[in-house]
């Protein structure tokens, strides 16, 4: 374990996210993250009854289909595990996510089309690991070289301590606008 030994503790809640991509053979990107919540006890709900210790509260799946610009082609979700009967007649609307791009303030636009009560705040949740993941695999794997090089954009100096423009990788990868010696804020 990478982090220090914990104090006596006794596990109540678990969430997984998994997100995933996948180059389609029509050159299209499915991004699917699916989420899953269990309890550690045994978890009382309105509808449901009582949840034995492990058993879901949510299973939740969602598809994001993009090109390679991050605009969405299409949209999918699936819930298929909730804690409430009416919450899997919203998934369809997740298509309102459609011509949508993955880029700055995105996630602020798909709140607007599927937050609230237009949507599920789990699949909101989906958004921003699914949005990295599809950045994580699109970018590198159309443009790194087998070296490791790749060409970076305005966005990505600074954009973290990798990338600072003071670090070496700025200045191998985009010298032009490396700055020797920059003072940290």
């Amino acid at each position: 374990m990478s982090l220090s030994k914990a104090t006596d503790r006794k596990l109540i809640h678990q969430r997984r996210i998994h997100p995933s991509a996948y180059l389609r053979e029509d050159s299209l990107w499915d991004i699917e993250a699916r989420l899953t919540d269990t309890k550690a006890y045994p978890f009382p709900t309105l509808q449901r009854g009582l949840l034995p210790v492990g058993e879901w509260v949510h299973d939740i799946w969602l598809r994001l289909t993009l090109d390679v610009n991050l605009v969405i082609q299409n949209a999918e979700a699936s819930l298929q595990v909730t804690p409430f009967n009416r919450c899997p007649t919203i998934q369809n609307n997740v298509s309102r996510l459609i011509g949508l791009k993955i880029e700055s303030g995105w996630t602020q636009k798909a709140k607007e089309r599927i937050g609230g009560v237009a949507g599920c705040s789990h699949l909101m949740e989906l958004l921003r690991p699914m949005a990295t993941t599809a950045i994580q695999a699109i970018y590198p794997y159309l443009t790194f070289d087998q070296d490791g090089k790749f060409p970076m954009t305005s966005g990505l100096i600074n954009s973290c301590y990798g990338f600072a423009e003071d670090g070496e990788v700025v200045e191998v990868l985009a010298p032009e606008q490396f700055v020797k010696n920059r003072e940290t804020k």
